[in-house]
């Protein structure tokens, strides 16, 4: 499995190609390190997922119950716009002109490592993401995020 480490700046060109930074690229597999599928985030950022991460992601929602609405409106909104994407002989990764408006991506972008993926984000968007979080406010969010792991593995 893939595990990104890192936070890198790029900056996007005239026609939506930004090169993918040297230090996640050395983190793919050799094998199916060239292929991506690129995605809306939670937050108003992209997601991009080698494809070594997306295809059990994908199987896991192929196996939802179609019945259920939820899974019916949760697949909607989370495929919408998911697009494969592949780096060109230059290094560089195409965003689709309608994921650039969902991010608000223009020129200067964030890479940032989120475990198996990497999130595309707005530099000014980035920076003020983490200018809402204090120190403390972290520090409650890490206690209670982590203890929730913790309970589940203990149960």
């Amino acid at each position: 499995m893939i595990g990104f480490i890192g936070e890198y700046e790029s900056t996007v060109d005239a026609k939506g190609r930004f090169l993918l930074p040297a230090g996640f690229k050395k983190q793919l597999p050799a094998l199916e390190g060239s292929t991506f599928v690129l995605n809306r985030g939670f937050e108003k950022c992209l997601t991009l997922y080698p494809i070594t991460s997306w295809k059990p992601l994908q199987e896991k929602i192929s196996l939802l119950n179609d019945f259920d609405p939820k899974v019916r409106a949760f697949r909607r909104y989370f495929l919408n716009g998911a697009t494969q994407i592949d780096l060109d002989t230059a290094g560089r990764l195409l965003l689709p002109k309608s994921l650039m408006e969902y991010a608000g991506l223009e020129k200067d972008i964030v890479l940032v490592s989120a475990m198996n993926k990497i999130e595309i984000w707005d530099k000014q968007k980035y920076q003020e993401f983490f200018d809402d979080m204090t120190p403390d406010g972290f520090s409650n969010l890490a206690n209670e995020v982590m203890n929730k792991n913790d309970d589940k593995q203990n149960s």
